[in-house]
């Protein structure tokens, strides 16, 4: 009472104190509120450890109300703040709680660092409660990426800590974690015995959300012992219960769906996998930012793969494929306002209303769909005439392959002339089961899935089974495309720009940067990046041209250009792709501004990604010639994300981004020649193709892939 008619000191603790009683009895706008005049209070009183804490405060409050994406923008806040002001303790807790909140989207990756993180900042601190709540959430991650031994001995330490701190409410909470593992293991008996112990200790606690954890643990035991009618009513009172998490009621759901499916019920079985994708895409909904959307699909990708295979086990190959692509490019749609309504009018799960061999029609190419599945995998070929379906390995095999024949052609090696198998094997394995039906005289647009987004198929290795056939590169036989998506494909324009040639040149407006004065020793001048720019411009008008280089070629010219004007966007530069945070990508530009700034360690020479994104453009192809343009982080639906990425969601019909490190020396070769075969009316992927294999088939040292491979041609129309 006191607080509200003076403003005592302690007021601010007061607030706090009584926002965490009101998030406490789950009422969270009520404690949300407490804390930002907590902290409200603590700015107009200097209070700095008070203002960080109620930072914290907001941090948890998103979090337990299942708000992620706003839990991120708090903890950073927090740790920013704690930081700044040496509160280790405080930014400990903050980094933990950032962790979760990447972790509840989906962004396993980033997440395990922070709570790596987090559980050193609190082994230094001797924090040892501290520390064992980090051990448990990295074991969370660890379950999520697979690795249940790794979960399983991350818990045994967090018990053993649990133990000598006698805290109930951690032993709780690490027994039900290994009931899971333990059932996911097929341990069963382990299984049982943990959930025995717990059980009755859930109940005890009075925690609606422990017990319903429980129940979700009693119900995958029973199912794994075939008490279906038991794990039946387990996994209805998860899915039913309002204290279960949205991620434990669209987990229940889809373990009722495989339950459905292993009784045999397949209509059961496929009501159920829509409810649990439908649970899944209304939470997605509630998120704000492309920075939160980005890594969420993540959550959904098991009971995308468990749909997609029992799809496919009831010959319905077709909705098959139509499922597994709406879980394609859903961030890059929704940007461009193409996102399909996933809810039917009756509240369900509803099939995209295209048809894929009217896709391929309207592209004038064969589509490779490829789905990469935790026991199987699957390539669909879509033409105008048919859609025909193979059975591939299983993802962890392909993904070996892929990484081994990287390595490769990032080396200084030529795989063709070496002899390296990974090229052929994984020709045979992606592409020879469908090479009768991919027609010479049709280009090939691939809709890759997770790694693949790394491979440049054109560098598989065709073999010589024929008498006279070499075994050659598949750039040689083929145009290749990327594509995010077919209802992307399905929903684009048409190129408008023509072929017509202006006084022998490119009809079309050209925005070119580049040669950009070094902003730092870690991004030196380019030699040859002032001869690609000049040989670059011989193809247009000069009246079309809009060049930036030197002191004039900054981020800030490009966004004042007004880029939707152009028709061509090039930029000759260096290029960093961010794997913790893909949209921190950046193209590397003259320093806006005096070039004495240069020490003070601003960034203001970077044209990031997330700033891309806002500008409008209508181009018909954005060239990013630098190393890494297409990204270096790979998310589940999206594929690569980075600058590419960037400028496609911007409004780019097609954008040419490096796979890996570009050569300075051969790029000027390779553009000239891109830009010449567009001048004489070839499309891009042609023009590229053609530039390509002028270098491959040369020779000197430019004809292995690592000089032609890295680019990319990724297109949504």
């Amino acid at each position: 009472m006191i607080c509200s008619v003076a403003d005592h000191t302690t007021c601010g603790d007061v607030l706090r104190a009584r926002g965490i009683l009101a998030v406490d009895e789950e009422k969270f706008n009520d404690g949300r509120q407490l804390f930002l005049k907590s902290r409200a209070f603590a700015v107009a009183h200097h209070d700095r450890w008070l203002e960080t804490v109620a930072l914290l405060n907001l941090s948890w409050t998103s979090l337990q109300s299942e708000r992620f994406d706003e839990a991120v923008d708090w903890s950073q806040s927090t740790y920013r703040a704690a930081i700044e002001r040496g509160e280790e303790d405080l930014a400990q807790r903050a980094s933990g709680d950032l962790g979760w909140a990447y972790f509840n989207l989906g962004d396993y990756e980033r997440a395990l660092d922070l709570f790596v993180e987090a559980e050193k900042r609190a082994t230094e601190l001797g924090d040892v409660s501290a520390q064992l709540n980090w051990l448990k959430t990295a074991a969370y991650v660890y379950r999520e990426y697979g690795k249940p031994m790794e979960a399983e001995a991350t818990l045994r330490q967090a018990l053993n800590i649990s133990a000598r701190l006698n805290s109930r409410t951690d032993t709780v909470d690490i027994l039900e974690d290994l009931s899971h593992v333990a059932v996911e293991t097929g341990d069963l008996a382990a299984a049982s015995a943990y959930i025995d112990r717990v059980a009755p200790m859930a109940r005890a606690s009075g925690s609606n959300l422990d017990i319903s954890y429980v129940s979700l643990a009693q119900g995958k035991l029973a199912a794994a012992r075939r008490q279906d009618a038991q794990a039946e009513a387990l996994f209805r009172a998860v899915e039913h219960d309002q204290a279960s998490q949205v991620s434990m009621r669209f987990g229940a759901e889809h373990e009722l769906a495989r339950l459905f499916e292993v009784e045999g019920r397949a209509n059961a079985a496929r009501d159920t996998y829509k409810t649990a994708l439908l649970t899944f895409e209304r939470a997605r909904d509630q998120l704000k930012g492309d920075d939160s959307k980005l890594p969420f699909l993540a959550n959904a990708t098991r009971i995308y793969d468990d749909y997609i295979h029992f799809l496919v086990s009831q010959g319905k190959t077709e909705e098959a494929l139509v499922t597994a692509d709406q879980s394609r490019a859903r961030t890059l749609a929704q940007g461009l306002g193409q996102a399909p309504n996933q809810t039917s009018s009756e509240g369900v799960f509803k099939p995209a209303s295209f048809s894929p061999r009217a896709v391929a029609a309207k592209s004038g190419a064969t589509l490779l769909f490829y789905w990469l599945g935790e026991k199987q995998s699957y390539l669909w070929v879509i033409a105008p005439e048919n859609i025909s379906l193979f059975t591939l390995p299983a993802q962890s095999e392909i993904i070996q392959l892929i990484e081994r024949y990287r390595r490769t052609l990032l080396g200084v090696e030529d795989p063709l002339e070496s002899g390296n198998m990974a090229g052929r094997d994984l020709y045979a394995m992606l592409v020879a089961p469908a090479a009768k039906l991919i027609s010479p005289s049709r280009p090939v647009m691939v809709l890759a899935d997770g790694a693949l987004s790394q491979l440049n198929f054109e560098t598989l290795i065709v073999p010589g089974q024929q008498p006279g056939l070499e075994p050659h590169y598949w750039i040689d036989d083929v145009t290749l495309m990327a594509a995010p998506s077919l209802a992307m494909l399905s929903a684009a324009k048409p190129d408008q720009t023509t072929t017509v040639q202006r006084k022998g040149k490119i009809n079309g407006k050209l925005l070119i940067l580049g040669d950009a004065v070094s902003p730092s020793e870690e991004f030196p001048g380019l030699p040859f990046a002032a001869q690609e720019m000049k040989e670059i411009t011989t193809h247009f008008a000069a009246e079309d041209e809009v060049v930036f280089s030197r002191e004039q070629a900054t981020p800030s010219a490009y966004v004042k250009s007004d880029p939707r004007q152009f028709s061509y966007i090039h930029f000759v530069s260096h290029g960093v792709a961010s794997r913790t945070d893909p949209l921190d990508s950046a193209i590397i530009l003259s320093r806006t501004g005096s070039t004495s700034n240069a020490s003070t360690g601003d960034e203001k020479f970077k044209l990031y990604a997330r700033d891309i994104m806002q500008h409008a453009i209508d181009a018909r192809v954005v060239t990013i010639s630098a190393c890494n343009g297409s990204g270096a982080r790979t998310f589940s639906g999206e594929g690569l994300v980075g600058l590419s990425w960037a400028f496609l969601r911007a409004g780019a019909h097609s954008a040419i981004g490096g796979l890996w490190e570009v050569s300075d020396e051969s790029t000027p070769q390779l553009m000239d020649a891109l830009y010449q075969g567009i001048e004489e009316g070839k499309s891009p992927a042609t023009a590229l193709r053609k530039a390509k294999l002028n270098l491959l088939h040369s020779r000197s040292s430019f004809r292995k892939p690592f000089y032609w491979a890295p680019f990319q041609i990724y297109t949504r129309s």
